[in-house]
């Protein structure tokens, strides 16, 4: 008779180095990172898009300074699992992202994330000012929070 382990043995940890969260939208886009041992992620900024060239240096300078590995955009679906055109805009801009950084992109389901971000806002009882300036970058964390806990 063999003996089999009980437990199944540990899967070997994910590689090194952090994860960007993005919460895309064609005029501001929210960045979240994880830490390097991908277990938490923390808002990182908002990122006002201006041109392709700037966007593409903001993002090139992000992966260089943050040692980011991976880029999670977050892939709006409706209610019933179906894409929609802002669907292709997403896979369009992560597409983009990783020819202009190299950095591997994965899309993840990003549902609810900016309701469970205003949420959270009003919550905390900010003025519609404030909850502007952090509803992008907290849909990110939520986003990246998410895909890291999958």
């Amino acid at each position: 008779m063999t003996n089999v382990p009980s437990t199944p043995p540990p899967l070997p940890p994910a590689s090194p180095g952090r994860v960007a969260g993005v919460d895309f939208g064609t005029v501001r886009i929210g960045v979240a990172l994880s830490d390097p041992d991908r277990t938490l992620a923390s808002p990182h900024e908002n990122y006002t898009r201006r041109t392709p060239k700037l966007d593409a240096e903001w993002f090139r300078r992000l992966v260089a300074e943050e040692d980011v590995r991976l880029f999670v955009v977050g892939l709006p679906l409706h209610l019933d699992g179906h894409e929609s055109a802002k669907s292709a805009e997403a896979r369009r801009f992560a597409d983009w992202l990783h020819e202009e950084t190299g950095v591997p992109v994965e899309l993840f389901d990003e549902r609810f994330t900016s309701v469970e971000a205003e949420h959270l806002l009003l919550d905390a009882k900010l003025t519609s000012r404030r909850r502007k300036r952090r509803r992008d970058m907290l849909a990110a964390q939520i986003l990246l929070t998410a895909y890291l806990e999958s």
